[in-house]
């Protein structure tokens, strides 16, 4: 079956990389978009300047993304003179008029508790405050913000209501591996999915291997899907 006879074709984001060849790589492998962590207290930070060699790597129709964590207006500026045609990640405790400041399209990324608690997490508020977003990234609450490696309780949503619209607005991450990312597409449906720990063989070291074998998985999700009534 071809790929132009899925219902839908969930795109991927590759986050967090740091090196030509693992922008090289996650290309070939068929990346949407490819993500640079501007945090600096991140293991895989980069400089707003080095994003910006990075990116212009990208060919057309592959999506630069700046990932902030509480940033000053000025680092958010630096970034996008860097980057000028990225699409801003959020990924910190920024309120919805601090992500529109930057004048940008942004997605936002809630990060919602692991296990039982994540059920308490009122996610339908949380899209609604962060309307503006061109999308909400659904990240697991972990020390650091993000790239923990951990998933949440993916049945923990309604995701056909109508304030998610999972299919078009959500992107999935937080754990995600080759091995696990069908379920997760399987259950949720979402627009797209990030990875990051989850294609590494060290923090901010990908894998071509396993980018190739994610993005072969998030594939085969979508054929499975194309085949349910």
């Amino acid at each position: 079956m071809s790929l132009s006879t899925f219902a839908h074709r969930t795109r991927i984001k590759i986050c967090g990389l740091t090196r030509e060849a693992d922008v090289d790589a996650a290309v070939r492998a068929g990346a949407d978009a490819v993500g640079f962590v501007l945090y600096v207290k991140s293991s895989r930070y980069v400089t707003p300047e080095r994003a910006g060699e990075l990116a212009r790597r990208l060919p057309p129709f592959v999506t630069p993304v700046l990932l902030f964590v509480n940033a000053s207006p000025e680092h958010i500026e630096r970034g996008c003179e860097a980057v000028p045609n990225a699409l801003l990640q959020f990924h910190g405790d920024e309120s919805p008029a601090d992500c529109l400041a930057a004048g940008r399209p942004f997605m936002r990324a809630a990060r919602i508790p692991a296990g039982p608690a994540g059920h308490g997490f009122d996610l339908l508020k949380y899209a609604s405050d962060h309307s503006a977003a061109q999308a909400i990234l659904l990240d697991a609450l972990v020390e650091g913000y993000g790239g923990g490696g951990q998933s949440f309780d993916w049945t923990a949503f309604p995701w056909s209501h109508p304030l998610l619209n999972a299919s078009s607005r959500l992107v999935l991450s937080g754990g995600l591996t080759p091995a696990n990312v069908i379920d997760g597409i399987t259950c949720v449906r979402p627009w797209a999915v990030d990875v990051s720990s989850g294609v590494e063989v060290s923090k901010g070291i990908k894998s071509p291997d396993l980018m190739n074998a994610f993005v072969a998985a998030v594939r085969a999700a979508d054929e499975h899907l194309s085949r349910l009534p």
